[in-house]
């Protein structure tokens, strides 16, 4: 299984790493079946090959699987270069990566990176609160995360990052909530996306519902947290953000700081209508 953001289902998918170097996230199962690998040069160059033989036409790449931006910049590099100089009308190369990838990266490599094609790097932050942090066993706090876009967007690359509404419970909704708006104001990033918590079969948190030990929030309260989130945004360049997901319960699209109003207006609206809330038997990951 290959898994990719919404926004590259276009792209051609080269696949660097086989599953998740981490993988230990509690809300995840998408890498559970896989031993985290990296493959070897030889197999992703042959690769690209193989696809300009299928492909006479590929303006956007996308490296998998989980956090291929682990590789070393030299690696990376050579494999930027080798797509650049197979497919010359590519325009982006985009990347799942890790704040724990980011960091261990110099501002230089980050730089050259960029420079090589690197246009975005996909980064799940989940949650701006360290306890939700810690409790779904992300493996990086708050500051490191911040610290991690902040790295990104000062070298010329985009940062998309995306947080899961729903992901403290009943319990720690609030603070899931003010800590997240509060994250985005801090790391102003590119583009920010909100998913709806959904449990799976392979996910440990998904035992945590069954046994009661986790409360899913109902869709009204995910739009109550939503809005308190939007409140504590305070932004002073621009920011896409999304909450279109197949996971929402309600679609959001708009700009910060400018739509922050109107995305509120319409989240007030659903509150009282809630008509307008996708079934539940419509949602998906």
């Amino acid at each position: 299984m290959i898994y990719r953001p919404p926004s590259e289902a276009y792209s051609l998918l080269v696949q660097i790493t086989i599953g998740c170097s981490h993988n230990q996230c509690t809300f995840c199962s998408m890498f559970k079946d896989k031993i985290f690998r990296v493959r070897p040069i030889e197999e992703i160059l042959e690769d690209i090959d193989t696809a300009r033989t299928y492909y006479s036409h590929v303006e956007r790449v996308f490296l998998c699987d989980g956090d291929a931006l682990c590789l070393s910049a030299d690696k990376l590099l050579m494999i930027l270069g080798y797509i650049r100089k197979k497919f010359p009308e590519c325009q982006r190369i985009n990347v799942y990566g890790s704040p724990k990838d980011v960091l261990q990266k110099t501002p230089q490599e980050l730089a050259a990176l960029c420079d090589a094609g690197m246009e975005m790097i996909y980064i799940g932050a989940e949650s701006g609160s360290d306890k939700v942090l810690s409790d779904v066993k992300k493996g990086a706090t708050r500051k490191e995360i911040i610290e991690a876009v902040r790295r990104i967007e000062t070298a010329g690359i985009k940062a998309s990052v995306t947080f899961i509404s729903g992901l403290a419970g009943k319990e720690g909704w609030r603070d899931h909530a003010i800590e997240t708006g509060t994250m985005i104001s801090e790391m102003k990033p590119s583009y920010a996306a909100l998913l709806t918590l959904m449990t799976e079969p392979g996910a440990p948190l998904t035992e945590d519902v069954k046994s009661g030990r986790f409360k899913l929030l109902s869709a009204e309260e995910v739009l109550a947290e939503t809005a308190l989130l939007l409140e504590h945004v305070e932004l002073d360049k621009p920011c896409v953000f999304r909450s279109n997901h197949a996971s929402n319960y309600l679609s959001l699209r708009g700009n910060l700081p400018e739509d922050k109003e109107k995305m509120l207006t319409l989240l007030q609206k659903a509150m009282a209508d809630t008509g307008m809330l996708k079934d539940e038997r419509f949602r998906a990951l």
